[in-house]
């Protein structure tokens, strides 16, 4: 199926393990080395990022504007070793974490992060690693491939942007270019114009010239998603595939408020037409729990609990389900550089990461040597934890310190 990794067939020993988020062997190694080491520093700030455009309306929110940031925790130990990443925490209960070892956030039967991190610990897992030796994905779980498929979610109404209205085939073709220019073959195009920004048969009607102009300029080797944010109901979701099924749609994502019935529905249609189109959607729920009832009907081929709000352990949980009815997981991930690599680390985790989303991000802050992306294919470096480090000249200059605590 064009635009489907393939899912791997480890995935019984995938369930046998993911659910207790695996530590690869090393978890009791060196254990008296370490139980002497505390949390002597936390800094809780916000990192700014910059776009490498405009982003444009979607079917409900206006103009998204050139920039974005990450709020981050940055854990420092008497060892020496720094852990940072996604995570929010308020300054007294920072207080409690000072003086800590911060392996005592880490239960060691269920290897899972408890304490004050709620969702937010990306910092102890990176943190851990960097100590232990061992990189994120391999301590959860090291099932995935190699590389890790990704795709551009960039690509917004620009041609409801006043300074591409004239000529906005023109600007289509541009960041499609962009794109492919920065290690793309697979891109997500947002559709839904007549939801709100334009009279619905018009806006629909754009929306397919939109889509046939980025079909045409890309070729038949260019793998296109979409995502209506809601943007449709099912009739007009039917509707659209019949009309676009040429165009080789991989997957489609958010086409109506999801219900069980209407996912069933719309996924009947699409065998219907012959269509290999992804039926994927699920960014808006707050719970790995309220998916359950779309796994075990199969009504959603794709999940797409957010990245941050789900956590690295949420979204293990989620793709852990879904496994079992041989289904695939793609956090989603917008407005978030962090966000990003913290996927890419779950895509080399598991068998069943469709896709990582791609917010043309940057930041001088952050350095991520051993990264790279070619050919729609991300390699996520071995080093220790996440990966990553920080510029603390950039981070001088850029980041704002909401506090600073040291012990």
């Amino acid at each position: 199926m064009k635009g489907m990794p393939s899912f791997p067939l480890q995935r019984r020993r995938f369930l046998a393990t993911t659910l207790a988020v695996p530590f690869l062997g090393d978890w009791a190694l060196a254990k008296e080395e370490r139980k002497d080491i505390r949390i002597t520093r936390v800094t809780h700030c916000r990192i700014p990022t910059r776009r490498s455009k405009v982003a444009g309306k979607n079917s409900r929110k206006d103009v998204h504007g050139d920039s974005s940031g990450d709020v981050l925790l940055r854990l420092f130990t008497n060892s020496g070793h720094e852990g940072f990443g996604h995570g929010r925490m308020q300054r007294k209960q920072a207080e409690e974490v000072l003086g800590k070892n911060p392996f005592g956030f880490l239960d060691e039967e269920t290897h899972r992060v408890s304490g004050p991190f709620g969702v937010g610990t990306m910092p102890v897992w990176d943190l851990a690693g960097k100590i232990l030796g061992k990189s994120t994905h391999a301590m959860l779980g090291g099932k995935g491939p190699t590389q890790v498929p990704v795709y551009d979610g960039s690509i917004y109404f620009a041609d409801l942007l006043p300074q591409y209205a004239a000529k906005w085939k023109d600007r289509f073709r541009k960041e499609i270019d962009m794109g492919l220019e920065a290690g793309h073959k697979a891109f997500k195009v947002k559709i839904g114009r007549g939801a709100k920004w334009m009279e619905r048969k018009t806006g629909d009607r754009r929306d397919i010239e939109v889509l046939k102009t980025i079909r045409a300029h890309g070729g038949k080797d260019l793998i296109i998603g979409i995502d209506a944010n809601n943007g449709y109901d099912l009739a007009g979701a039917k509707r659209l595939l019949g009309e676009i099924g040429d165009l080789d749609i991989a997957f489609a994502e958010e086409m109506f408020p999801e219900t069980v019935e209407h996912c069933l529905d719309f996924k009947a249609f699409l065998s219907k037409m012959k269509l290999q189109t992804l039926v994927a959607d699920g960014e808006s729920h707050k719970e790995p729990s309220t998916f359950k009832p779309f796994i075990e009907e199969k009504a959603i081929e794709v999940y797409q609990g957010d990245m941050k709000r789900f956590g690295f352990e949420g979204i293990l949980q989620e793709a852990a389900w879904a496994a079992q009815k041989d289904l695939l997981v793609a956090p989603h991930n917008w407005g978030s550089l962090v966000g990003y690599y913290m996927q890419l680390q779950v895509g080399r985790a598991i068998p069943n990461f469709y896709r990582a989303e791609n917010d043309p991000l940057s930041t001088p802050i952050l350095v991520d040597e051993g990264y790279s992306r070619k050919d729609g294919l991300a390699t996520i470096p071995d080093t220790p934890g996440c990966g990553l480090t920080i510029n603390e000249k950039a981070f001088t200059n850029e980041a704002k310190v909401f506090y600073d605590l040291k012990n």
